[in-house]
């Protein structure tokens, strides 16, 4: 099964940001001038303490730096490699910064202007260290400190990969998807330089069903995690825990997802008309990107 990419970029010229349509150029010509261009889009997001803000989590609208804004800063950073950003030491100072005596960081940061933000965000405890999301920054850091020792010699990583890979040892019962998703992430992007991760991640994989979907509770109705979600590139720790039959089946069901309009959607609650429309370019970008690293 195959996509009709141009009108995947069409819908992109359409309906995206200019970040997600960066990138998505850098899915098709991976050069220093579309690594660049990226590394400037990104940095519209940034703010004057290092961290970053603006909407760049689709569903945080705030203008303050956040740790969801951190997660995509870095996500697009590490895309970016082996280019490298200025702003990513700065970033990992402000996550220090921010981060709690455990080593974790809160899932959000009070919010001066709710409008646009996803109520789960505005209700998290700021006091509180919160696994999902210091896993699925961490996860990100890792890939951009690949690129970057500067990133790679940072305390904030190495305190922060220690708080996760303590947290992971403590899960005996399956936790929830996302929780699941991004440790599970976190454990593939730490195996290169911690051992222990191949055990926990054996250990994890075991929670997460042969076909890889696994339904979100209390979501959105259908809403469910997929293979490729938690295993999307080839080669890599965490496609060990899936056969290869499954992960055909799931890039054929990858492929399929593309809409009439060129473009992918999402099958979570977006909290605005604009995150409507962003999440299906970062779809997009995602879907496309998975796609071509398989082959496809």
């Amino acid at each position: 099964m195959t996509i009709n990419l141009g009108r995947a970029t069409s819908f992109m010229a359409a309906h995206a940001r200019i970040l997600d349509r960066r990138r998505f150029d850098l899915a098709g010509n991976d050069d220093d001038a579309n690594r660049a261009a990226v590394l400037a889009a990104v940095d519209g997001y940034r703010n004057p303490d290092g961290g970053y803000g603006w909407g760049l989590e689709p569903d945080l609208r705030a203008r303050e730096s956040q740790p969801g804004g951190a997660l995509h800063a870095l996500e697009a950073i590490a895309g970016a490699g082996p280019a490298t950003s200025p702003g990513t030491v700065a970033l990992l100072d402000w996550l220090q910064s921010v981060s709690l005596p455990d080593g974790g960081v809160p899932f959000a940061l009070p919010v001066a202007d709710p409008a646009g933000c996803a109520p789960f965000w505005l209700q998290a405890d700021p006091a509180a260290s919160s696994v999902q999301i210091t896993a699925a920054i961490t996860t990100q850091a890792h890939r951009a400190a690949g690129w970057d020792a500067r990133a790679k010699d940072h305390p904030w990583l190495a305190a922060a990969t220690r708080y996760c890979l303590e947290e992971i040892r403590r899960m005996d019962e399956p936790p929830f998807a996302y929780v699941l998703l991004f440790a599970i992430h976190f454990l593939d992007a730490a195996a290169d330089s911690y051992p222990e991760a191949h055990e926990l991640l054996a250990r994890l994989g075991k929670f997460v069903p042969p076909d890889g979907v696994l339904p979100v509770a209390g979501g959105a109705e259908g809403e469910s995690l997929h293979l490729l979600d938690f295993a999307p590139e080839p080669g890599r720790p965490a496609r060990a825990l899936f056969d290869d039959g499954a992960v055909a089946a799931d890039l054929d069901r990858l492929a399929a997802r593309q809409q009439p309009d060129g473009g992918w959607e999402v099958d979570f609650t977006s909290y605005s008309d604009a995150a409507a429309l962003e999440w299906r370019g970062y779809a997009t970008v995602s879907a496309v990107e998975v796609l071509r690293m398989n082959g496809r």
